[in-house]
């Protein structure tokens, strides 16, 4: 595949997709960054025994933090999502942004797009700082995260290598309303209920992933983390991305289907972009179809 412009819609099929079962791997290493308002960040890493093929650094969602996310523990399955791209020979990093799992929050309480903007920013260049030749990431952002990541492609583009934008949710063409904000932090207690909602396709779940999701998300992220300046999201705009972009989703996912992902990548411009639909998989198809979401995902980077 040549260096052009190029859409390309694939649905993949899952059952042979799937990555054979593993023993439990061993657990990232954390490393803590600072950002540059001095709040200390806490990023997750993993590494492959030799010399790694390049540099992933991932980024959350809404609720739920990096370790539930990105390196869940089943008995039996692999769904690990960080040990996955560490067998393809990449070295892979998870953000816990501030708020969320072993990250605190600052003193103010809140978190806002620009703020998270900034503090992946300074992770993607610790990542940097330690990869041979001071190589750029690729930046993965898992719905919310998604959005933070375009913030960062869009604003600081010589930070990344690429941009992936996994379970999208963000409708550009639509202008929120401004809602009013309280004026301290909510600290809603999260639940059950909420960690499991998105596991909507049973037949494509593995074996104890939900229930296992369910525990560890509750545990790493007891407390609600609360947002405000929510509009900052309005910046975005898929033509001021300037960096190689893959969109991925699930077909069943209801947060894609309402973010009008053909207008989306149709405005995309200058730069090599995918869309790969996975079958038979929602908001968590990096759970259910892992062999073929991180094949996707592995050939986008490799493209000639």
């Amino acid at each position: 595949m040549t260096r052009l412009r190029f859409l390309l819609v694939l649905l993949l099929a899952g059952a042979a997709q799937r990555v054979p079962a593993q023993s439990a791997s061993p657990s990232p290493a954390r490393v803590d960054v600072v950002a540059n308002d001095g709040h200390k960040l806490v990023l997750w890493g993993k590494r492959p025994a030799g010399t790694a093929k390049g540099e992933i650094v991932l980024l959350h969602g809404r609720t739920w933090s990096s370790l539930p996310n990105f390196d869940l523990q089943v008995r039996g399955q692999h769904v690990s999502l960080m040990d996955a791209f560490v067998a393809q020979g990449y070295a892979v990093y998870a953000l816990d942004q501030r708020g969320y799992g072993s990250t605190k929050r600052d003193a103010t309480g809140w978190l806002t797009p620009s703020r998270a903007m900034m503090d992946a920013v300074a992770a993607l260049d610790w990542v940097a700082l330690h990869s041979p030749g001071g190589r750029r990431p690729a930046l993965l952002g898992y719905s919310r995260g998604s959005a933070t990541a375009m913030l960062v492609a869009q604003s600081r583009p010589a930070a990344v290598s690429a941009l992936v934008m996994y379970g999208a949710y963000y409708n550009i063409d639509i202008v929120p309303d401004l809602i009013p904000e309280p004026k301290t932090p909510p600290r809603e207690l999260t639940t059950a209920e909420g960690a499991g909602e998105d596991f909507i396709t049973p037949a494509s779940t593995p074996a104890g992933a939900k229930d296992a999701y369910v525990r560890e998300a509750l545990r790493d992220d007891p407390v609600r983390v609360d947002w405000r300046r929510e509009e900052e999201f309005r910046a975005l705009d898929p033509a001021k991305l300037h960096v190689p972009t893959l969109l991925i989703n699930g077909d069943r996912d209801p947060y894609a289907a309402s973010a009008n992902l053909p207008l989306f990548i149709s405005r995309v411009e200058g730069v090599d972009h995918a869309w790969f639909v996975l079958a038979n998989a929602d908001h968590v198809a990096h759970i259910e179809k892992q062999g073929a979401f991180v094949s996707a995902i592995v050939s986008f980077l490799k493209r000639d």
